[in-house]
């Protein structure tokens, strides 16, 4: 469960606040992580790490991102956070070492739930940085993510835990599914389209891609 406080930190590429129920919402996502794809360098891996746990309704936004971008079995991003083997704070500092002895140099993309203000409830965010797990129920774990995509499922301020386990499942299902399918797209589409353009010195015709399945810890 990750604090939102965005503008803390000097955005190279703005920031972006969405609410789940607007229209375009998935294009709107598609084409600010296509930005931050920019920051790719070529041979750069992708990495998914999906933060939170299935004993909270509130903190099982993440897993179930995690969960949804399992069953699509792709090669193009290695995925760490699932419902059934989730990452929280008991491993979390195990799952970044793994990552790293693992991955050259991985481009990461943390995935969390958060608390807001009653009137961003329901928000998507995605922010250039790493976000910061545990903050929002005053633990300290380590940052996470080159950028970051969170679902502000409820309001924070007070009695944290509590508003955590009393989270509407509809709201946070939802915010997942928009997460899933929006960053599954984002990534089909950069390595469809754009991946290329970023590697010109060794573009070749019909280029092989190494097939690596999706790594989950």
């Amino acid at each position: 469960m990750s604090h939102t406080d965005p503008t803390s930190a000097a955005q190279e590429i703005p920031y972006l606040k969405i609410v789940h129920t607007e229209p375009g919402i998935h294009s709107a996502i598609i084409h600010r992580l296509l930005l931050h794809f920019t920051k790719l360098k070529a041979g750069q891996e992708i990495v998914i790490v999906c933060i939170g746990t299935d004993r909270s309704t509130g903190d099982c936004l993440g897993p179930l991102v995690g969960t949804a971008l399992s069953k699509l079995q792709s090669n193009k991003f290695h995925l760490y956070g699932t419902l059934e083997e989730p990452v929280h704070a008991m491993n979390l500092q195990d799952t970044l070492l793994h990552i790293q002895r693992v991955h050259d140099n991985p481009f990461v993309i943390g995935i969390d739930a958060c608390l807001g203000q009653s009137s961003s409830v329901g928000c998507i965010q995605v922010v250039h940085g790493p976000l910061r797990p545990g903050a929002g129920v005053n633990k300290e774990l380590p940052p996470v993510g080159d950028i970051h995509l969170t679902g502000i499922v409820n309001v924070g301020g007070f009695m944290e835990y509590f508003v955590l386990q009393n989270t509407r499942l509809s709201l946070v299902m939802r915010l997942s599914d928009i997460i899933a399918t929006s960053l599954f797209g984002a990534i089909k589409e950069w390595d469809r389209s754009f991946r290329p353009l970023a590697r010109q010195d060794e573009w070749r015709p019909f280029p092989q891609e190494r097939v690596n399945k999706a790594t989950l810890l």
